[in-house]
């Protein structure tokens, strides 16, 4: 009798803990899109699945990422953002504006939750307030076009007499019209003539500084989708380098891959904030009343090794300023 009240408490306890969620259940997978024009997979990219796994998100477990990347080619996002939505997943991620302009169009009508990460998504036109980005959008700004005038001012205390400084545009980003309205009212504001060059791809990289050049570029300032989303900062880098020009841009590891100048905010910081969006949608908050971030902190780093290739000394002004000194 002893024995079989022990098995009759220890079925009572079982069928008590069987009755709580999850118990004996296989844990619900949330997937999410994740969708780029870059052609491979990035250091951010990895950021981002950490700071997931740290909130308790784990790729096999609870949670899968459906990729889709553009190879490079902006024009296959709108394509790469309707089959996520026909697959249904719990939310897009949108990763550079272009990748976020198709993602905006493909939910349009529907409930599924974007979340992005873009130059400047007020700006642009993605959302209508940072504080409150109402509808299901809401993610984090790089703050990229409104820098550009810190970085024409950073060009000049190198070169002073600096006359002219080329725009290095990309024709698939929706976000080029910002970028040129900034960087020529700092032209016009500090007395530098400014050439902007849209170039249509990477295929056209060549001819456009080739074009700089012919317009008596000094410098050229690069649009960020070139180095932080399509991975060609070695090629910009050694381009402008071989025309003499001086060359600065916010894509991550600009300066490391052989640019003269980064200056911007820390792209790995903000993708570990952007898991943190993901995490707060996944778990029932409302997109539409989570605030826009904008990062607080940027970052100055300079290339010695460029310098001395293009016979120029910075200023101790410059360096002392410098958070990281590529040799």
């Amino acid at each position: 009798m002893r024995n079989s009240g022990r098995r009759l408490l220890l079925v009572a306890g079982l069928g008590s803990l069987a009755s709580r969620p999850g118990f004996g259940q296989t844990e619900r997978v949330r997937v999410i899109g994740y969708i780029t024009p870059a052609a491979q997979a990035s250091l951010r990219d990895e950021v981002f699945r950490k700071g997931l796994r740290d909130l308790g998100w784990t790729e096999g477990r609870n949670l899968r990422i459906e990729y889709r990347r553009g190879g490079n080619d902006v024009g296959k996002l709108r394509a790469l953002a309707d089959e996520l939505v026909r697959m249904k997943v719990d939310m897009i991620v949108a990763q550079s504006t272009p990748a976020v302009h198709a993602a905006r169009d493909a939910v349009a009508g529907t409930p599924m939750p974007l979340v992005v990460i873009s130059a400047d998504p007020l700006g642009s036109g993605v959302v209508s307030s940072l504080r409150r980005p109402g509808g299901n959008i809401t993610g984090v700004s790089m703050m990229m076009p409104t820098l550009v005038p810190k970085r024409l001012e950073l060009l000049r205390e190198i070169m002073p007499k600096i006359a002219t400084v080329g725009f290095l545009a990309h024709g698939g980003d929706p976000a080029v019209p910002i970028f040129t309205r900034e960087v020529e009212d700092a032209g016009k504001r500090l007395g530098v003539r400014i050439v902007v060059h849209v170039a249509a791809g990477p295929a056209v990289l060549e001819q456009a500084f080739e074009a700089m050049h012919k317009a008596k570029a000094e410098a050229v300032i690069v649009q960020p989708l070139w180095v932080n989303t399509l991975g060609l900062g070695p090629q910009i880098a050694e381009l402008a380098t071989r025309h003499r020009m001086l060359s600065i841009g916010d894509g991550d590891g600009f300066a490391e891959q052989g640019g003269l100048i980064f200056y911007g905010p820390d792209p790995l910081a903000i993708y570990g904030r952007l898991a943190t969006y993901v995490d707060r949608i996944l778990r029932g908050a409302n997109p539409g009343e989570i605030p826009v971030e904008q990062p607080s902190k940027f970052e100055l780093a300079v290339n010695m090794k460029t310098a001395r290739a293009l016979g120029l000394k910075f200023p101790q002004s410059v360096l002392v300023r410098a958070d990281r000194v590529v040799e």
